[in-house]
């Protein structure tokens, strides 16, 4: 009778097991396009490295709860950035504090004297964040360490002599971001600490020298600076090479709560000097923004991309701190944006940022049957137009690229993409010509219950093209839109969370006629089938 009834507990635990796995990513609201954690709490991107092949994404994690907690690094690759396979956790907490932002590189010199059976060491550096300390009312319980791994990053012993960067008695000092420094043969790291940047440089990774400051004169400074990346990109079509600083705020981001800016100048290996045209951008408290949506925070680039592929890769944290804990999802918390390319181009107002998703994007693209891809021609619009192809066709997982043109006498048209759902839900991203502006609105988009601040207001986004050609490239999935819009001049990254999915999809003309110089809807697979 116990066999017979331990054979049953079996058979049940099997079948639950199995039903587990059938529904993992893809319970209610689970991107299909975008990486997120199996389960638990998600947020910044950490530890970007490619490495023989892969794509590293580690990343702030909570495995217990699917709020924020005692933050490990988590860990998947991908050989694509399109298709993830989830590793086991990286990095633990241990008696030195929870394991906060950082980042990772290969030590190709082996300047650390980490290398092992002659192949060189990834190495990761992050804040270790003391709650114990932090509770105790002192000011000096953040402080970087470093860990190395000899087997791909699937293993990782942390450095005995931790912490290599001590905190000087600074409440926020946290997220370094390093990278090697070519031209003055140093690495260097770019560090948060409060409202501005630090600067340290180190020749073998385990002792790092202080070396200056940028930022307290400069930018946003609504609310704390986060997640620092530094890096050199050459201005796109010429040989001239210019430094970029990333820096993540919250809050105080231009739509409200968490937001990206970033800065342009030079670097003498020690300081980051802002370009003078770049300047008049970012005086009193302005900012020249990344993403004008609410959900794309802490994002950083890759490290260690190949010189024959030469491309600045991005992703980011595709939420808000004013509502991330809040939202509706149960056995996971977050979610990563689309992998992007950065490109800096010389524009009419200086130097500027591109941002488009990568060419692997492709790979989602389904192909074959009709309903999968509907091409529209050129055409006059006024009022509603259907862009579901055929019964089947899923909104919520698509690509869509517009090209639209406005007659003279359209100053108050004002054109957009609605996704809607049977229960009178819908989400909009448009073009509103009279404020020469994109936009994003979620304010009827569903579940709204979980915070007042996640739909208080349609998310505005200049437009500073004047090409008379818009161009809106967007990416629909389960729950959110990336507006890619002018060639990546202006972005729009916004999560929704309708209470059932969305099956509409129409363009919507008002206030005067719009021309539709061409189209395309494009059906996309999900990464998790």
């Amino acid at each position: 009778m116990i066999a017979k009834i331990a054979i049953c507990m079996l058979v049940a635990t099997t079948y639950v097991n199995a039903q587990v796995n059938r529904n993992l990513y893809h319970e209610k609201h689970r991107e299909q396009i975008h990486f997120s954690p199996s389960s638990g709490w998600m947020n910044d991107p950490n530890g970007m490295v490619y490495y023989e092949g892969e794509y590293h994404l580690f990343y702030q994690h909570y495995p217990k709860d699917n709020k924020w907690g005692p933050m490990h690094w988590g860990h998947a690759v991908s050989k694509d950035m399109i298709h993830w396979n989830n590793l086991p956790i990286a990095l633990y907490p241990d008696s030195l504090g929870y394991i906060f932002s950082g980042s990772a590189v290969i030590d190709w010199k082996n300047t650390s004297g980490f290398a092992k059976n002659n192949r060189p060491a990834m190495v990761a550096i992050f804040t270790y964040h003391n709650a114990a300390e932090e509770k105790k009312g002192k000011k000096d319980y953040q402080s970087q360490g470093i860990a190395y791994s000899n087997d791909k990053g699937r293993t990782w012993t942390k450095f005995k002599a931790n912490p290599v960067i001590k905190n000087p008695g600074i409440s926020d000092f946290r997220d370094p971001k390093m990278s090697w420094d070519n031209i003055h043969n140093q690495w260097i790291l770019a560090l948060a600490v409060q409202d501005h940047t630090e600067f340290w440089t180190s020749k073998n990774l385990k002792n790092w020298e202080h070396a200056s400051d940028f930022g307290k004169e400069w930018g946003a400074h609504g609310g704390v600076w986060e997640c620092p990346d530094f890096f050199p990109l050459k201005v796109d079509g010429t040989k001239e090479t210019k430094w970029i600083l990333l820096k993540s705020i919250n809050p105080g981001a231009i739509n409200g709560g968490s937001g990206t800016q970033y800065f342009v100048g030079d670097f003498d290996g020690k300081n980051f000097i802002l370009d003078e045209k770049f300047k008049p951008f970012v005086r009193n408290n302005e900012a020249v923004w990344l993403d004008y949506g609410r959900d794309n925070y802490a994002g950083v680039t890759w490290s260690d991309i190949p010189a024959k592929d030469g491309r600045r890769l991005f992703i980011g944290w595709m939420s808000n701190w004013q509502y991330a804990q809040n939202v509706p999802t149960a056995e996971w918390r977050s979610t990563s944006t689309l992998p992007r390319e950065l490109v800096l181009k010389s524009t009419e107002a200086g130097y500027r940022l591109f941002t488009n998703p990568v060419k692997e994007t492709a790979l989602l693209k389904e192909k074959g049957d009709v309903h999968k891809l509907l091409t529209l021609q050129e055409q006059t619009l006024e009022g509603a137009l259907d862009l579901t192809p055929k019964p089947g066709f899923t909104p919520t997982l698509s690509e869509l690229n517009l090209s639209f043109e406005l007659p003279e006498a359209s100053q108050n048209t004002k054109f957009r993409v609605e996704l809607s759902n049977d229960k009178g839900e819908s989400y909009s991203v448009g073009y509103d010509a009279a404020a020469n502006h994109f936009f994003s609105d979620r304010t009827q988009s569903g579940d709204l219950s979980f915070s007042d601040r996640f739909a208080a207001k349609v998310h505005p986004a200049p437009r500073t093209s004047r090409n008379k050609t818009i161009e809106m490239r967007l990416f629909f999935d389960v729950a959110s839109s990336e507006l890619f819009a002018d060639k990546g001049e202006t972005v729009i990254t916004d999560i929704f969370f309708p209470t059932t999915d969305f099956t509409h999809l129409k363009l919507i003309a008002e206030g005067g006629k719009v021309i539709l110089k061409k189209g395309s809807v494009q059906q996309l697979k999900s990464i998790w089938k």
